[in-house]
């Protein structure tokens, strides 16, 4: 690097620690080095001194001074780019945020959470290199599918898992998701509420809307809102899943007619559906936000995962502000 940068702390960078953030921003730059500049004040936040374990947030400017070692790639993580990486460095790219009791991660779409046919690496066994000092392996509390990207929530120790694990049962967990639909639906906002049941097929397992009281089917509500729409072909859908059945959403959508763009299970297009040009043919899936009282029983834990590089390419094809799926609060 040529002379000093003043760096902005992303949105998806809340919560995290300083020296985290100079290894997602700098993986060459030692934790030496790091307490070096930060004893002498090379190091600053909005002006001031700041500490390793510091938490930065949004907005803030991060003062860099000149160093010795190579800038991370401007290319967000993706399933491809973090091949030839070791777990641990792969992990510290996905950090969004994390205290002495919890992780969240981004997770990047085409990562599997745990293992199964066809999967050679996922989450679950990458966790393995972030045992503590304990032997404690942190623990996965919930999952995503592995075309799906956003936040996931892990516990460090086995009391803040089952703290955690109680808080998605009783629903005190509010995830929140964004999607691109095919088509517009009916209502700008409204509940889904069907019965799911799963089948086996050639494909693998498929999920489909079920009869109430058909046998092995399990009740599922989701709520969604139109956030933005493209001349009624393609609409931005803010959802919340209010059960946790598999592929939920993405059946969903797909029964009120919007299924989501991308998905080879439940998109099926009709003759004269063309995929838009300049689009990946990518599931358009992502747990944006998720809000889940803190295991110790204080407080709340509020993450937000940035979007991944196929959907904010298609945002910025179709002129979507991101800003505009932002809460009002």
């Amino acid at each position: 690097m040529a002379g000093v940068e003043q760096i902005k702390v992303e949105a998806g960078e809340a919560g995290m620690r300083l020296d985290r953030w100079f290894k997602a921003h700098y993986p060459g730059l030692g934790f030496v080095q790091l307490q070096k500049l930060l004893r002498s004040g090379q190091v600053r936040i909005d002006g001031g001194r700041a500490k390793a374990d510091t938490r930065v947030e949004p907005g803030q400017m991060v003062r860099v001074p000149p160093l010795e070692v190579d800038k991370k790639g401007e290319g967000p993580l993706t399933a491809r780019t973090m091949r030839n990486q070791d777990d641990a460095d792969v992990l510290s790219q996905m950090l969004l945020y994390e205290d002495d009791k919890v992780f969240v991660f981004n997770k990047p779409a085409g990562l599997a959470v745990q293992g199964g046919s066809g999967v050679n690496r996922h989450v679950d066994d990458m966790l393995e290199a972030w045992r503590n000092k304990k032997g404690e392996k942190p623990r996965l509390v919930h999952r995503l599918d592995r075309d799906t990207s956003g936040v996931l929530v892990v516990a460090r120790t086995r009391l803040a898992a089952m703290k955690l694990a109680e808080a998605f049962r009783g629903r005190d967990a509010k995830k929140t998701y964004w999607a691109l639909v095919k088509g517009m639906p009916k209502k700008s906002e409204d509940k889904i509420s069907t019965w799911l049941i799963k089948e086996i097929t050639p494909d693998g397992d498929r999920m489909r809307v079920a009869k109430h009281g058909e046998r092995g089917a399990d009740h599922a509500v989701s709520y969604y809102r139109v956030i933005e729409h493209a001349a009624q072909r393609l609409t931005w859908l803010e959802m919340e899943p209010y059960t946790g059945r598999t592929h939920q959403l993405r059946v969903h959508a797909a029964h009120i007619g919007c299924p989501i763009i991308g998905d080879p299970k439940y998109f099926e297009a009709d003759t004269n559906w063309d995929f838009p040009g300049g689009m990946q043919n990518r599931l358009h899936l992502h747990a944006r936000r998720i809000r889940i009282p803190h295991p110790s029983g204080s407080g709340v834990i509020d993450v937000t995962a940035p979007l991944p590089p196929h959907m904010r390419q298609s945002w910025n094809l179709l002129g979507f502000d991101e800003a505009n799926g932002e809460p009002e609060e």
